[in-house]
């Protein structure tokens, strides 16, 4: 993936996923070095609520839309919580007005729980709510698919990058 060609193939997406997964352990070794310092009600809090605002009326809307699509606040909602800077903001405000804790470690370990064990990061307008795979991009996949293996790629840009 570079900026000219934002997708991944199903190795550097595991390869990306394994990354998350160890800021993910990291996260979890520190929580239980600390299981006795962490003031577990703050922790669940923290854990539930990027879910409660940024996934769950998200969720809720597009299984209820016969059309199975929801409006673009839902796509803003879960991307603004579900972000590594709004979990820092919030570390820090909840840091600065009541006190550093281990308890904030319920935000990376959901993030990177979210992304390492789930494959989920930010949502574009574009694709379903719900993970499912758009038919542009499976036909995208398959036409990558086949130029990647006949080891021939002549660099494209522009409206014919896919189609080529």
């Amino acid at each position: 993936m570079d900026a000219k060609n934002r997708f991944e193939t199903k190795t550097t997406f595991a390869l990306s996923r394994l990354e998350w997964l160890a800021f993910l352990v990291i996260s979890l070794v520190l929580a239980y070095q600390h299981l006795s310092d962490i003031r577990w009600g703050v922790f669940a809090a923290f854990f539930v609520v990027i879910d409660l605002i940024g996934y769950v009326p998200g969720a809720i809307a597009f299984r209820r839309s016969p059309e199975r699509r929801v409006a673009r606040g839902y796509y803003v909602a879960y991307n603004v919580m579900h972000s590594l800077v709004t979990a820092l903001v919030l570390a820090g405000a909840w840091a600065w007005f009541v006190e550093p804790e281990w308890a904030l470690l319920a935000l990376p370990i959901h993030l990177m729980g979210d992304r390492a064990l789930f494959g989920n990061s930010l949502k574009p307008f574009g694709v379903a709510f719900e993970p499912e795979t758009d038919p542009a991009y499976r036909e995208f996949q398959k036409q990558y698919e086949a130029t990647a293996a006949g080891g021939s790629r002549t660099p494209r840009e522009g409206a014919h990058a896919v189609g080529a």
